[in-house]
């Protein structure tokens, strides 16, 4: 049986990674982009009410870290993606208050501000939603549980490319570093706590 959530707000900061034209639009499994832009939005909503810190995080597709691999990320010879690709979609709904961390790799601490403005808040948990939930979140996650922050991960509020890689990482490693609960069970959670 799920133990119930129970949250400190004012201590909690929802992370939310890669929620721009560039990464939205690809074709993603379990859930499409459309469908956890729309559940982020639900998550930052019941955060901000509850006064608890809101991050959304981009990535910028031009400056991405590349390295020298046996599967290429892209075919040889692709252009450069427009700026655009770059920019958190609008219906991400970026507030006044919220917090926007650049990064160049996959994952959201390394080379930013995010670690200081976690701190300087008092934050102890993290949430995780984005995409992709293999890719970006668990690259942040890992960086997170490292540096001894709670982790909760909301499970239909990511995706990845195959519905395979996401289950492997909800099912199994984010199990053993925090608790993987649903968009409402969150919402919930932060009602309570209200």
């Amino acid at each position: 049986m799920t133990q119930a959530l129970s949250l400190d707000p004012k201590t909690t900061a929802l992370v939310l990674i890669d929620l721009q034209h560039g990464i939205v639009g690809r074709e993603l499994a379990p859930y499409p982009g459309s469908q956890v832009v729309e559940n982020s939005v639900r998550l930052a909503e019941a955060t901000r009410a509850a006064g608890g810190t809101v991050v959304f995080v981009r990535v910028l597709l031009t400056e991405l870290l590349q390295r020298l691999t046996d599967a290429a990320p892209q075919a040889p010879n692709t252009p450069p993606p427009p700026a655009i690709a770059s920019e958190l979609v609008p219906e991400a709904g970026v507030q006044p208050g919220d917090l926007v961390v650049t990064k160049r790799q996959w994952g959201a601490f390394y080379g930013t501000d995010l670690e200081l403005h976690l701190r300087r808040r008092g934050i102890r948990t993290v949430v995780m939603a984005g995409i992709a939930t293999n890719f970006g979140v668990e690259s942040t996650a890992r960086a997170a549980f490292d540096q001894g922050y709670d982790l909760v991960f909301i499970e239909d509020a990511m995706s990845s490319m195959s519905a395979e890689a996401h289950k492997s990482s909800t099912e199994g490693v984010f199990r053993v570093m925090g608790r993987v609960r649903s968009t409402a069970g969150y919402v919930e959670a932060l009602g309570q706590a209200s």
